[in-house]
């Protein structure tokens, strides 16, 4: 085996294939992507007179393949550039890059017979110890390996990804008994450290974990949506986010996958899994076999179980008629209630009370599959949180389905099960066994779970070098706490500043709490990393607080406000001792402006960073706007002629715009990264990665950054041209009056005023153009509106 693995190979430049090309070249890996040569010409090649030797022919499927995922919303590539680290070919004319590849990755469509037919010709051309595996979801890996020669057979898996394989976390890994165990540790240790993926050990059975529960759970919400009289969208409206599934719930998660891909995957697992008492379960629906005959695919046909039309209206599909409806009102009276219950634990005990058929619906749903996941051990897993895990990162489910047995109750549960004449699942009859009655439990910061067959609690197998914030709160790690944040000790002298309120919003409260816990760190310990592991670093700050202020003309509270953010984000940037900011997910307004002060960062790679204040009527004011200022110097220091202003220009257009990254690396290309900081592809890793960066600085002998002095107002030879630019968009109706208005207020403090020489300046003086401007803002109706709108709404007013 060849090691490091450095070099990727893909055959198969399909939807899978090409989106797993994509993810390799976003970690940096060269990528050969290939594909069969087309057998006949489109009719376009006919109309340029090419013939099949013609090489724009021969590479024409890979070159569609490619297309794709640089035009696929979300993206596939963290920059569309990254689509250069793709080499394009085709099997015939360039096999002779299959040796090449210390890693060749079959994609091609799931048939059995076409995969085999293509690893044969690997099998001919790949160079001795090179990994080669096959991503399928559901195909017999050892079945697929018969054949092929011994050194192949040594260094071949299963890897399943997860579509789309960017942002999808689960990969399951499936070896043979013949696979080589260096190969395996190789494959899971670059997957998770350079892909981000979670890695899942799992058996060569029909359609492994997640694919097998995650059918089950969808052929049982089409059954029941039949039996209880509900409509698709009624469906959807109950499967999504009020149960823990991701928004796309059932019938929008099919469209969005295919209903043939979907249709393949349930035919497999009838047809393979021979044993399964709920086998029947697996056929077909009527009403997707209606579909497929329709050829409405879903989104790939842009209509499935819903029509998007041109005018962007969603239509519903009626399935008495296979007519597409208009919106209907619900006419599920229990919804509003439920979402009155915060934790999901608490809707999901009043849900599955409910008399109502919608209620019903859940409670035979919710049961049917818990009792199916709970079945399926062992057969398809001899550990309940690889199960569990495997929903979790597959599906987006908040709960596994032994998570949600223990939450929910087993004895509660079971009861009620055999009440209603079901049967209890042996495995569950063992748990309730035990004194704990629990799939699992938690000892002084780790996770356990029940064994089998010993019924024992065991540690879950995780990879080395993580850190679970809320494992070292149970283990007493808390040094501080408020109700908005905490004081946790990572261990070596390392402290975490961690965010636990809704959204991460930022308020006085927990600016208070920043503060106070800087300064006990700079006493006590060697260095500070502010993270959290929430669903987002932070939105922002508390808008609801500000409008209330402003609508109670407390200027001097939000002057205080705002001041003492300025003071946190100083301190973060000058700390005697190394502070590290780790940002991820939704990173915006005030969390940006934090981000922003770090001397060093380590993001998440899926960080979506911006400034967005102008959104909501306001100018970026904890030091936001003045660090821009400070990187546009810096860029132009470096610059051949040394010329600020398109560089401040950039930045200008950054803010006004409300530009928000779609990756970390984007964010790096906006300016809210720098070169030096450093990004984590698995976001699991990241806290434990900001720690050791701080450890790596204490031990470099850190020497805090000295205070900047380098910044100058540029005046009106920068503002000027921002005034032109603003004018132009408005006369262009891409801006209205009043973000014409914000826009100059901004402009006007980045550039430090409408002095006419460029003059030095502090970063006091920036920081006061910031304050003044913002409270000025405030006191404006339109701003207070357009917060007012996006409090209510969820997205900005345009007035």
């Amino acid at each position: 085996m060849k090691d490091p693995i450095q070099s990727i190979a893909v055959v198969g430049s399909g939807v899978m294939g090409a989106a797993i090309a994509a993810q390799f070249a976003n970690a940096g890996y060269p990528v050969s992507l290939l594909d069969r040569v087309p057998q006949e010409l489109n009719r376009q090649e006919a109309e340029q007179r090419l013939d099949l030797n013609s090489p724009v022919v021969r590479n024409r499927i890979v070159k569609t393949g490619l297309e794709r995922i640089s035009t696929i919303k979300p993206p596939a590539l963290f920059l569309p550039e990254f689509a250069e680290r793709i080499r394009p070919g085709n099997l015939e004319d360039h096999a002779s890059w299959l040796p090449e590849a210390d890693w060749i990755i079959e994609a091609v469509t799931e048939n059995i017979e076409v995969k085999k037919e293509v690893l044969k010709r690997i099998d001919r051309f790949r160079s001795q110890g090179t990994v080669v595996s096959t991503n399928t979801s559901g195909i017999s890996v050892n079945l697929l390996a018969k054949g092929l020669s011994e050194d192949m057979r040594l260094h071949w898996l299963g890897t399943h990804f997860f579509n789309p394989p960017r942002y999808m976390k689960l990969l399951e890994l499936v070896p043979t008994e013949e696979t080589l165990p260096r190969v395996v540790e190789a494959v899971t240790t670059l997957c998770d450290r350079r892909l981000g993926k979670g890695i899942i050990l799992v058996k060569d059975t029909p359609n492994f974990i997640a694919n097998r529960i995650g059918t089950f759970a969808i052929q049982m919400a089409i059954e029941l949506m039949q039996k209880y009289d509900l409509r698709i969208d009624e469906v959807d409206q109950l499967t999504g986010t009020l149960i823990g599934r991701p928004k796309s719930a059932t019938f929008r998660t099919l469209d969005l996958i295919g209903l043939d891909t979907y249709a393949h995957v349930t035919l497999n697992i009838h047809q393979n899994a021979l044993q399964d008492e709920d086998r029947e379960v697996f056929k077909v629906p009527a009403l997707v076999q209606a579909l497929l005959e329709r050829q409405w695919l879903g989104d790939k046909t842009r209509q499935g179980f819903y029509k998007k039309l041109k005018s962007q209206e969603i239509l519903t599909l009626d399935p008495a008629s296979m007519d597409y409806l208009q919106h209907k009102e619900t006419r599920l009276a229990l919804l509003e209630t439920a979402k009155g219950h915060a934790r999901l634990i608490d809707r999901l005990n009043f849900l599955l009370q409910s008399i109502e058929p919608a209620g019903k619906f859940l409670w035979e749903l919710l049961n049917r599959t818990l009792v199916y996941a709970a079945r399926r051990v062992p057969e398809i897993s001899d550990c309940v949180a690889d199960v569990d895990d495997a929903m979790k990162w597959g599906f987006n489910w908040e709960l596994g389905p032994f998570e949600t047995w223990d939450s929910l109750g087993a004895e509660t549960l079971t009861a009620r099960i055999a009440a209603e004449g079901g049967t209890v699942p042996t495995l569950v009859r063992e748990v309730l066994s035990t004194p704990e009655k629990a799939f699992y439990r938690l000892e002084k910061g780790r996770r356990r779970a029940i064994s089998l067959p010993s019924l024992k609690y065991e540690d879950v197998p995780e990879p080395a070098g993580l850190l679970w914030i809320g494992r070292l709160r149970e283990a007493g790690q808390v040094i501080r706490e408020s109700l908005t944040a905490g004081l946790v000790d990572l261990g070596d002298g390392v402290a975490c500043i961690e965010f636990h309120s809704k959204m991460n919003t930022l308020d006085g409260d927990l600016l208070n709490f920043m503060e106070e816990s800087l300064q006990i760190i700079q006493e006590h310990h060697q260095g500070v990393v502010i993270g959290n592991q929430g669903q987002n670093f932070s939105a922002g700050a508390n808008l609801k607080l500000i409008l209330k202020a402003a609508l109670e003309k407390d200027w001097t509270g939000i002057e205080r406000l705002i001041r003492g953010f300025q003071q946190v984000n100083l301190h973060i940037k000058y700390a005697a001792r190394p502070v590290v900011v780790a940002p991820f997910g939704l990173t915006l307004g005030g969390g940006c402006e934090i981000a922003l002060h770090s001397p060093h960062l380590q993001a998440s790679a899926e960080t979506y960073m911006g400034l967005v204040e102008l959104a909501v009527g306001l100018i970026p004011a904890a030091g936001g706007s003045k660090e821009m200022v400070l990187r546009s110097l810096v860029k132009s220091a470096l610059s051949p002629d040394g010329d600020a202003v398109p560089f401040l220009q950039q930045a200008f257009e950054t803010i006004a715009l409300g530009k928000v990254s779609g990756s970390a690396a984007e964010a790096r290309k906006l300016g809210f990264l720098r070169e030096t900081d450093r990004i984590s592809m698995n976001r699991d890793r990241l806290i434990a990665d900001a720690k050791e960066r701080v450890i790596q600085l204490a031990r470099e002998g850190y020497q805090k950054p000295l205070p900047a002095r380098n910044l100058v107002a540029l005046g009106s030879r920068a503002l000027a041209p921002l005034k032109l630019t603003l004018d132009w968009m408005r006369k262009a109706d891409r801006i209205s009056d009043y973000d014409f208005h914000l826009g100059s207020r901004l402009a006007y403090v980045l550039c430090g005023g409408d002095s006419n020489l460029p003059q030095p300046a502090s970063e006091t003086y920036f920081l006061d153009l910031e304050r003044e401007n913002f409270l000025s803002l405030c006191g404006e109706a339109r701003t207070q509106a357009r917060i007012q709108y996006m409090l209510e709404n969820g997205k900005p007013l345009r007035n």
